[in-house]
């Protein structure tokens, strides 16, 4: 009993030692951010340089905008559009990455004001993670975010039938979920946008996996004191809850009307779990889709010089092919 007490203790403290409460009262985890990353990846890349917003840019930003309030949580996205608009502008949404227990929305700014200054109306979205609320809290504001933006399309003139997907690792996980799982499964039962579609055009998955039953993430419980970051999601490791590791992976629901998809990848193979299968589906259904691969390259390339612009790139061609 006491070395089970003990034991307690010590999950209770390797969990929640980064944890604490943000001046809303949301419980937040300081695991992820872009310096802890720059620390880190300067040992194996010291050329590297964090990428920042480029405030020479011709580009309007709107910050902290409610798209949706559970309560009194009241969640926001930033938004980013050109100053000069001459045609209706589709819609590309940010989601940050940080293991679905971390990270901001402003870890997008950098490439949303980028992309937006090229004709987009850009949003970066701010949704629920693990310390607050656990799986699928993150799906359904997501979700609620694309009616959101839809619903709000024509003042911001805007394209609502033109909806990109972007996220970034963790994120990139979930545009590809929310992007096959639009209308008919993981929807927020009381969002009062339920009127419209949650449908998407485009998803562009940054390192991001599709399938969590692989080994590299189903396979990382082997100690208690150091729970993964999709048991802290989940609630329960892959071997106490299969069901719901299966249901939140993408490639469970590739099928003939899922959107089109750009995978961006860095040269680690652990972050492309269920790619190769998720190809073979998209062949199946006659579904378009593309990967770039960046050579010897971490797996938080996109926050980084020389990689950011190189990420630009591959993200504004695959926009200007697809609309």
């Amino acid at each position: 009993m006491k070395n089970s007490f003990l034991l307690s203790i010590i999950i209770s403290i390797v969990s929640f030692s980064q944890s604490y409460i943000d001046s809303e009262g949301v419980p937040r985890d300081s695991f992820y951010t872009v310096q802890g990353y720059y620390q880190k990846e300067l040992k194996n890349f010291p050329f590297i340089k964090i990428a920042k917003v480029d405030s020479t840019l011709e580009v309007n930003c709107e910050s902290n905008l409610v798209y949706k309030q559970i309560g009194n949580r009241k969640l926001k996205l930033d938004l980013f559009y050109p100053k000069v608009i001459k045609t209706k502008l589709p819609i590309v949404i940010f989601i940050h990455g940080g293991g679905w227990k971390s990270g901001d929305k402003s870890f997008q700014h950098p490439m949303a004001v980028e992309i937006a200054n090229e004709g987009y109306l850009c949003a970066a979205v701010e949704y629920r993670l693990s310390p607050e609320k656990k799986y699928p809290a993150a799906i359904y504001d997501i979700k609620s975010s694309i009616k959101w933006l839809k619903q709000n399309a024509e003042h911001y003139f805007a394209d609502s039938s033109s909806v990109v997907l972007a996220g970034c690792s963790s994120g990139g996980h979930l545009a590809a979920l929310c992007g096959v799982t639009s209308d008919y499964s993981l929807i927020d039962p009381d969002d009062s946008l339920n009127y419209l579609s949650a449908k998407v055009s485009n998803v562009i998955d940054i390192d991001g996996v599709l399938d969590f039953t692989d080994p590299a993430e189903s396979g990382k419980d082997t100690n208690l004191a150091k729970p993964s970051v999709g048991k802290l999601w989940f609630g329960k490791s892959f071997s106490e809850d299969p069901r719901k590791w299966r249901e939140a992976s993408p490639i469970n629901y590739i099928n003939q009307t899922s959107p089109q998809f750009l995978f961006i990848n860095s040269s680690i193979e652990r972050f492309h779990a269920g790619r190769d299968i998720a190809s073979k589906l998209f062949d199946q259904y006659n579904i378009k889709y593309a990967i770039e691969t960046l050579k010897e390259t971490p797996h938080t390339f996109w926050l980084f010089h020389p990689w950011f612009y190189q990420t630009k790139e591959i993200i504004l061609d695959y926009l200007k092919k697809s609309f």
